[in-house]
């Protein structure tokens, strides 16, 4: 897997935006108990849903809630993306993404 990294740091307090995409249908009343993150949903050309929840949490802590939520719910990881360098949020850390399950390489 390649390795975006760019030196910058994110600290467990400060806030940052962030893309979570999870496998399966969350309906938008669940956005207060997810942080206020705003819910889109839409399908795979399988027909598999996939909900996007996107929003600015206030450290790291409040993102482990929004996760822990998720996995209450019994809902998949797909992706977690932060997003702040790329709205305009100067001073934090760049966008990151951490697939859910690692890639692997093809041993044949």
């Amino acid at each position: 897997m390649p390795n975006k990294y760019n030196g910058k740091h994110l600290k467990l307090w400060t806030p940052a935006t962030y893309r979570i995409e999870v496998e399966g249908d969350l309906d938008k009343s669940f956005s207060e108990r997810l942080g206020g993150m705003r819910i889109t949903r839409s399908r795979r050309e399988n027909q598999t849903a996939v909900t996007t929840l996107e929003g600015r949490v206030r450290d790291q802590a409040e993102l482990a809630g929004v996760m822990n939520s998720l996995y209450e719910l019994h809902l998949s990881i797909l992706s977690v993306q932060n997003l702040t360098e790329n709205s305009g949020e100067a001073g934090h850390d760049s966008d990151k993404s951490f697939p859910s399950e690692p890639e692997r390489e093809d041993s044949t």
